[in-house]
Order: C-alpha cells, then sequence, then structure tokens
C-alpha cells in the first residue's frame, strides 16, 4: 500500500483536470484562428459581396481575432506548463513526511484572469461585429 494513496490519487485527478483545461484552451485558441483564416479566405473568394456583408466580415477577421486565437494558445500551453511544475512540486511535497505551508494561488488566479479577458475581448469582438 502506498502511504498517503489518496493525497497522491487528489493530486493526480487535479493535474488531469488542469490538462484537461489547457488542451481545451489550446483546441479553443486553434478554432479561432482557423475561423480568422476562414474569414480572410472569404473575403478574397468573394469579391462580388453585399458591401454590408463584407464590413461586418472584415470586422470580424481583423487582426484582433488573429491576436486572440494567439493569446488563446499561448495561455493554454502556460497552463499545462504551470500544472506540471505543480503536479510535480506536490508529488514532491506528498512524499516529503514534514509538514509544510500552503503556497499561494497567485499563478493560477493569474491564469484565470488572462483567460477571462481574452475570451471577454473576443465575446465584445463578435458583438460589436454582429
Amino acid at each position: 500500500m502506498i502511504p498517503g494513496y489518496a493525497d497522491h490519487a487528489a493530486n493526480e485527478r487535479t493535474f488531469l483536470a488542469w490538462v484537461r483545461t489547457g488542451v481545451a484552451v489550446v483546441a479553443f485558441g486553434f478554432v479561432v484562428e482557423k475561423f480568422n483564416l476562414f474569414l480572410v479566405s472569404l473575403l478574397d473568394a468573394a469579391p462580388s459581396l453585399d458591401p454590408v456583408r463584407r464590413s461586418q466580415l472584415e470586422r470580424l477577421a481583423g487582426p484582433s481575432t488573429h491576436y486572440e486565437g494567439l493569446a488563446l494558445l499561448v495561455v493554454g500551453v502556460v497552463l499545462l506548463i504551470v500544472a506540471t511544475i505543480r503536479f510535480v512540486r506536490t508529488e514532491r511535497l506528498l512524499a516529503d513526511p514534514a509538514a509544510h505551508p500552503i503556497s499561494g494561488v497567485r499563478t493560477e488566479v493569474l491564469l484565470s484572469a488572462a483567460l477571462m479577458a481574452i475570451v471577454a475581448g473576443l465575446t465584445v469582438l463578435l458583438a460589436l461585429a454582429g
């Protein structure tokens, strides 16, 4: 039997939850990037598009959507890196019989705030383009 198995299992479940979140954020970043490329190719392929529709598509396909997608990709990768570092660190602390104080959660709060800001910006962009 592994001493403190429940703690190690909880640490692994937490790690896997962070990995799922990071992969989902990266996938959403790819979707935003590919959607931007689709809009740009649509604009190039349809020069005789209605001017009102064309201006809406041009606003959607602007550089801000490109940067939003890249930002989501970067935040997703950073989430994966932070999750791995936290998992390894917690595993070492669980294996140590000495008591350790709880570390701050600043990194998680900062990453969550960055993710919320990116999604809020994308939401505003899509709302203004419609």
